[in-house]
């Protein structure tokens, strides 16, 4: 088996893929379809004959099944990642196993495919994994997509996204963005979406909110023509607006349930059905959401599906909010006076930046912005002092009335830890009997517990 494409190795610099599946139908398949896109493929049949294949070969994708005779997929998708970082790695499951796939994805999978497979997805999932960028080293000022110098900071939570958006660029992974209003979530995405295979592909911002619900389906789906009142011509959706791109889902907490339900559906089927239309078609999108909401919160208050919970975040990418990254300041501020004003930006007075950074920030980074587009229309004498600011004497940091300058969301986590705290000190850190003291779930408390660092 070993030996069984050598032929091919004499042909130059062809693209490589490993396909490692036990039934002999599928890897002559794939084979078969991989040779005639010009790819060069060596075939295994265990996780055993996939390690030495690798040991030998460097692959620009690998296809394994996820279930082999000495062991499962997994074991192939957990190897490459840590020994052979730059190799794409895609699993196949037997039709309607998504939690084997979404398992996958988070151990590290590129994609996955559904048994039987459909070519068009395969070749599709081909062409993106060998368009895969190279990793960067590189520095913030580095270009990535022409946007990688927007990611401001140099604050540790900020290299740490930093680190996150490069490993989810190279996964299809559906991503979850969580995080307050104004803290980059949409840069954050697109940031995603420029440095990975589909970065030539269409990137679509969709606001959830913003739709009438009895527009929603049509929008996200499309419609064909006569299929209501005013449908005077066919239109693409969304979906078939964002084809090979990425479709980013902001606000996802707002969908109403039952798009929710036709949603879920389109993601795991990867199919959508136009308004008035009798077919389905095909769809390739990688789906990126984000909601300043607390989305298991909207499970438990039953505003939001768990299944579709579970679809749309199997990678969670947090963004920090402005006042746990203080040192971040200073340099933000360069930038977006840069932004608003060009070369001739104003300078800040000590006093004025002092302020800025003893300030809690509840809008974030966006509100860092209204501040100076403020600022930089009041000064004189091109200096903003701290009277353009206008900041709010109740939200300083150093204000020593109220709660100390804590924002509203401080306040609550706070009073929500030591809620917590209590629960688990009186039950001798039982989770389940401390969940039933203060009236949640199990599955809430939990994710309560790793959201506020609460450690036994």
């Amino acid at each position: 088996m070993l030996a069984g494409k050598t032929e091919r190795r004499a042909r130059g610099d062809l693209a490589r893929v490993l396909v490692v599946d036990d039934e002999a139908d599928i890897r002559e398949l794939l084979d078969l379809t991989l040779a005639r896109m010009g790819i060069s493929t060596d075939l295994a049949a265990s996780v055993a004959e996939a390690r030495k294949f690798l040991e030998q070969q460097r692959y620009q994708l690998c296809l394994t099944d996820m279930r082999l005779p000495d062991g499962e997929g997994l074991e192939i998708v957990r190897l490459i990642g840590e020994r052979y970082g730059e190799t794409p790695v895609a699993v196949i499951t037997a039709f309607g196993s998504t939690q084997n796939a979404v398992a996958a994805l988070k151990a590290g999978a590129f994609d996955y495919l559904a048994k039987p497979v459909a070519l068009e997805q395969l070749r599709s999932l081909i062409k993106s994994a060998l368009s895969l960028p190279r990793r960067r080293g590189g520095s913030e000022g580095e270009e990535s997509g022409g946007q990688a110098a927007q990611l401001i900071g140099r604050s540790a939570a900020m290299e740490q996204v930093r680190e996150m958006i490069d490993k989810l660029a190279r996964s299809q992974a559906p991503i979850y963005i969580s995080g307050e209003s104004g803290t980059g979530k949409e840069l954050a995405a697109r940031l995603i979406h420029d440095r990975s295979a589909r970065r030539a592909a269409p990137f679509v911002p969709v606001n959830c909110g913003a739709i009438p619900e009895n527009l929603m389906e049509s929008e996200f789906f499309g419609y064909r023509k006569g299929a209501f009142t005013g449908a005077d011509s066919d239109r693409e959706g969304f979906f078939q607006a964002a084809q090979g791109g990425t479709l980013f889902l902001d606000e996802i907490a707002d969908l109403p349930l039952l798009m929710q339900v036709k949603l879920l559906r389109a993601i795991q089927e990867k199919r959508v059905r136009k308004v008035g239309s009798t077919t389905e078609e095909a769809i390739d999108v990688r789906i990126i959401s984000a909601t300043h909401h607390l989305l298991m919160d909207c499970v438990d208050a039953r505003t939001f599906r768990q299944d579709l919970y579970y679809r749309v975040n199997v990678i969670e990418l947090k963004m920090p909010p402005l006042r746990e990254r203080n040192e971040d300041i200073e340099p933000l501020v360069d930038a977006l006076l840069l932004r608003i004003c060009g070369e001739h930006a104003p300078r800040l007075e000590p006093q004025a930046l002092a302020a800025l950074k003893a300030y809690s920030f509840p809008g974030n980074v966006r509100e860092l912005e209204n501040i100076l587009e403020r600022a930089t229309a009041l000064c004189n004498e091109h200096v903003v002092v701290l009277a353009d600011l206008q900041l709010a004497p109740v939200m300083a940091a150093s204000d020593s009335t109220g709660r100390e300058g804590e924002t509203l969301d401080d306040y609550i986590n706070r009073v929500e830890k030591l809620a917590i705290l209590e629960a688990l000190n009186k039950t001798n850190f039982n989770r389940t009997a401390a969940a039933r003291l203060l009236g949640v779930t199990f599955r809430s408390l939990r994710y309560r517990v790793e959201r506020l660092g609460i450690e036994e």
